[in-house]
């Protein structure tokens, strides 16, 4: 069906101009900095002939953007044309679209708009970013294109089955098409009909098509008050430590200062230019600790403005997503595109009963350059249990450990650890006045309580249609994996793995891996075990695969 393009919100169009014109404005004062460095005859005063010209250039680059700028709804692909001097024009399946990802800011909520992002399956970023819509429009895209991804995938089971019923009619001379009116396609062009894709529908429409997509969107979980105060306080985010780097960038000198004023009364240097080594030591120290208590301090803060009034809901296929304060996001999680379901906790979620699950999907997710993205932040242990076993289907696991020979390889490791550790202190006593570094031999009395809380949270389960793999001390993770998304498992064996006659397996999906979230693996179990493991998750992957493609055996939305 032939779809009329659509451009950006106009306020797009200051936007863009203004943000080429400061770069237009700013690139002269650069240059000609630089080149008046270099040659003589090079005047600084040209900026100021030359910037106002890289600003209307900028300004003009900007507005010719957005008018080169469209998108459209096809029936079979989401269009973007952009580009002033090339022009580039994409074509994005519905069937790859993996999320239609909705972001609106303070400003940008009080003027009415949003930005689209349309991310897709194996890729590693934004297919592309629509920047600015009404917040109309934006609701619009996300259902119309959730509805029409939803139909194509139902299309596929209904090409599948009439595949697997060719055969049977053929033997019982039945008629094995499907009865008319029954086909999700046929009410979605219907749907279509009624509103043309490639433009905006009226307000009494778009309202109209808001509701029923509400009375089909049912709520899965909210984060409540109490629980996203625990999870601020309970949890960790890298985007604190960035931050606290942020703060010492932009106010160095007030902070080592005050750093500096604090350290005295404990021996620390009066000034930075002077000072003994123990001084400095001293200063260290609290530099440390202040350290630790504002990037805590900061990451509290950041989790509970990103996950304020979570909510996670079901509407058709997809799990549905909302989140934020200031800055408002909302999303889906396509069912068919989960890969493994995982549940976190650290020590201190699980002193308060707590825990947390996470799903990971074949490509980018929109909460971090992985695939990995929370489905429910913080809950009660038994619940988040509950929903995993209801959303995959997985029995309750029994787990096994590996062999007590692996905790004795860890007792060592961690000694080895301790050793260089006190090398290290030993070999500063020497070209420093450092004294009694015996005293860093203490970290000795830790290796043994660290090897066994390694080894006591390692575990895995092999089970009928799922394999389940325990990890981790400070986080640790549960994570299952149906057999058919499982993609490669390998054996792996380290020197002293063999020489122990340990190995371990490593079980890899299609979803995008982070130097946080590694590939799941069970750890140093023995190596005939490891080669049943290997041996029966490759025949029940080849089972699964055969099950799905008869019954569509897969991960359920209503987890309830």
């Amino acid at each position: 069906m032939p779809s009329e393009m659509n451009r950006l919100h106009s306020f797009s169009a200051v936007a863009m101009a203004l943000q080429r014109g400061v770069t237009g404005l700013s690139m002269p004062f650069f240059f000609v900095m630089i080149l008046s460095s270099l040659f003589d005859f090079v005047d600084v005063g040209w900026t100021f002939v030359l910037a106002p010209i890289g600003f209307v250039a900028g300004v003009g680059y900007g507005l010719a953007y957005y008018y080169r700028f469209t998108y459209a709804i096809t029936d079979d692909t989401f269009d973007v044309t952009s580009g002033v001097f090339s022009q580039r024009s994409r074509e994005i399946p519905y069937g790859r679209i993996q999320n239609v990802d909705v972001a609106r800011g303070v400003l940008q909520r009080v003027l009415g708009l949003a930005v689209v992002s349309i991310e897709t399956a194996g890729g590693g970023e934004t297919e592309a970013t629509l920047r600015f819509v009404s917040e109309a429009e934006a609701n619009r895209l996300q259902r119309d294109i959730r509805r029409r991804t939803a139909a194509v995938k139902q299309r596929r089971r209904e090409a599948d089955s009439a595949e697997a019923g060719a055969g049977t009619a053929t033997d019982t001379g039945t008629d094995s098409d499907p009865s008319p009116g029954s086909s999700p396609a046929r009410a979605d062009d219907t749907t279509a009909a009624a509103s043309e894709p490639g433009q905006t529908p009226s307000a009494d429409r778009t309202r109209e098509e808001t509701q029923y997509a509400d009375s089909r969107r049912k709520q899965l979980f909210a984060l409540e008050p109490r629980e996203l105060l625990l999870y601020s306080l309970s949890s960790f985010r890298p985007a604190a430590g960035a931050g606290l780097l942020f703060l010492f960038a932009v106010a160095s000198d007030p902070i080592l200062d005050y750093l500096i004023a604090v350290a005295q009364p404990f021996g620390g240097p009066a000034a930075l230019e002077s000072g003994s080594v123990g001084s400095y030591g001293i200063l260290t120290l609290v530099s440390m600790i202040n350290a630790i208590a504002v990037t805590y301090v900061l990451n509290a803060g950041y989790t509970f403005i990103a996950y304020y009034d979570f909510q996670l809901g079901r509407a058709d296929e997809d799990f549905v997503y909302e989140r934020g304060l200031f800055q408002r996001y909302s999303g889906s999680v396509p069912a068919d595109k989960i890969q493994a379901v995982t549940i976190t906790d650290n020590p201190l979620q699980r002193l308060l009963g707590y825990a947390g699950l996470w799903v990971e999907t074949a490509g980018y997710g929109p909460e971090s350059s992985g695939g990995s993205q929370s489905a429910v932040p913080l809950a009660d242990t038994s619940r988040i249990r509950r929903f995993a076993e209801n959303l995959t289907g997985v029995e309750p696991p029994q787990f096994r450990r590996p062999p007590t020979l692996a905790r004795r390889r860890y007792l060592v490791r961690y000694a080895i650890v301790a050793a260089v550790i006190v090398a290290i202190a030993f070999g500063l006593a020497q070209v420093s006045a450092l004294e009694r570094w015996y005293v860093a031999a203490i970290v000795f009395a830790a290796v043994p309580p660290a090897a066994h809380l390694k080894y006591v949270h390692l575990g895995y389960f092999v089970g009928e249609d799922h394999l389940v793999i325990r990890t981790g001390f400070w986080k640790r993770r549960t994570t299952v994996i149906p057999y058919y998304r499982i993609q490669t498992v390998s054996t792996r064996r380290s020197i002293f793995q063999r020489r122990l006659g340990l190995a371990s397996v490593a079980v890899d999906t299609a979803s995008s891996r982070t130097f946080s979230w590694g590939t799941p693996t069970i750890y140093d179990i023995d190596l005939e075990d490891a080669r049943r493991v290997h041996d029966r998750s490759r025949e029940n992957l080849q089972v699964a695969l055969r099950d799905r493609a008869r019954d569509d055996l897969g991960l359920s939305v209503d987890f309830t």
